[in-house]
């Protein structure tokens, strides 16, 4: 990290924001500036890249590096960044379009492969940019512009493809949340390897509400659950209900009602290497809270060192290589007359 100090203002370009008024996406942007600027990583430092969609606009709103790449391509170029110059921070910003339709196949790779990429990934179940057609993350039975029926599939979710892909790190928040927005942003940058950030954001115009059954203040926190390494799993607007174990499953109980302390209550190990917990916890729904912040962070080797360590080995043990030709000319050749 740098020695410098810096404030949000340092992370702000002077272009101004396109998004729709009310906009999830405006929470998200103020939340990874404020991380920003804790970090404390100097803006020469840090580059931004997205591909298409509301959210990829991004790169144009913070004072940094950025690209705006291709549908769904962003994970692929970020990728090239980060190996090709491993001593930046890059984050990535993407939509469940843009992520998990045309790009999914480059999203579980870069999670299999463990790039050190920041990647959060702003879900509204809704193709906002191209004006209302259902996502890969709609709910079953959405009426939209392309499902004027409802749709017939059931939706990706996020947490899942991250630990199928075996993710190590997979974090969750809400737009309306901007301190547990702005800690797991943090989190995900210390973090080193891939980084899921699933961020639920609200489109005003074309799917307003989708996520207001959690969102909505009067009744979040009954309905959520913020996740902290190291405690207990308490939540309600009581702190009176709390998860536990029964057979396979997790369960929510009441403290105090049967016998129930908190001492009964799961401690969360976002450390464990078994993703099993981790997969119930983030895929929680129904009668269970929805879980929120750092849901999983292990440690790994990440690709881009790996790569840098392989290519300072070979170098170390073929020192007159300095390029590809020279590496070329070291393999059998033949001259065809």
């Amino acid at each position: 990290m740098d020695t410098n100090n810096y404030t949000v203002k340092d992370f702000k370009s002077d272009q101004d924001v396109r998004w729709c008024p009310g906009c999830g996406d405006h929470a998200i942007l103020n939340s990874i500036q404020k991380a920003m600027a804790e970090l404390g990583i100097s803006p020469d430092r840090t580059a931004v890249i997205s591909g298409i969609g509301c959210s990829s606009r991004f790169p144009y709103y913070v004072n940094t590096y950025g690209m705006h790449t291709i549908h769904g391509r962003a994970t692929a170029i970020a990728t090239g960044v980060k190996t090709a110059n491993p001593e930046l921070t890059v984050w990535q910003v993407t939509g469940d379009g843009d992520c998990l339709a045309i790009g999914g196949n480059h999203f579980i790779h870069a999670l299999r492969r463990n790039i050190d990429l920041n990647i959060v990934l702003f879900n509204n179940e809704i193709y906002g940019l191209t004006k209302g057609q259902y996502s890969p993350t709609s709910k079953r039975g959405f009426i939209s512009k392309s499902s004027p029926y409802g749709t017939v599939e059931d939706p990706f979710r996020p947490a899942e493809l991250t630990f199928g892909a075996r993710g190590n790190f997979f974090a969750r928040t809400l737009d309306v949340d901007l301190k547990t927005t702005q800690d797991v942003l943090i989190q995900a940058a210390k973090h080193k390897g891939t980084s899921i950030v699933e961020a639920l954001v609200n489109c005003v115009i074309f799917n307003n509400g989708t996520h207001s059954a959690i969102s909505d203040k009067e009744f979040r926190a009954d309905r959520t659950i913020i996740l902290k390494h190291g405690e207990p799993m308490i939540y309600g607007k009581n702190r009176d209900k709390g998860l536990v174990i029964e057979g396979f499953n997790l369960k929510s109980v009441t403290i105090g009602e049967n016998g129930i302390t908190e001492k009964d209550m799961l401690v969360h190990d976002a450390k464990c290497e078994d993703r099993t917990l981790h997969f119930k916890l983030g895929t929680m729904s129904g009668d269970l809270p929805v879980a929120l912040g750092v849901i999983r962070d292990v440690e790994a080797p990440t690709y881009d060192r790996e790569v840098e360590k392989q290519i300072r080995d070979v170098q170390d043990k073929h020192p007159q290589i300095h390029k590809l030709e020279d590496f070329l000319r070291t393999l059998e050749t033949w001259e065809i007359k």
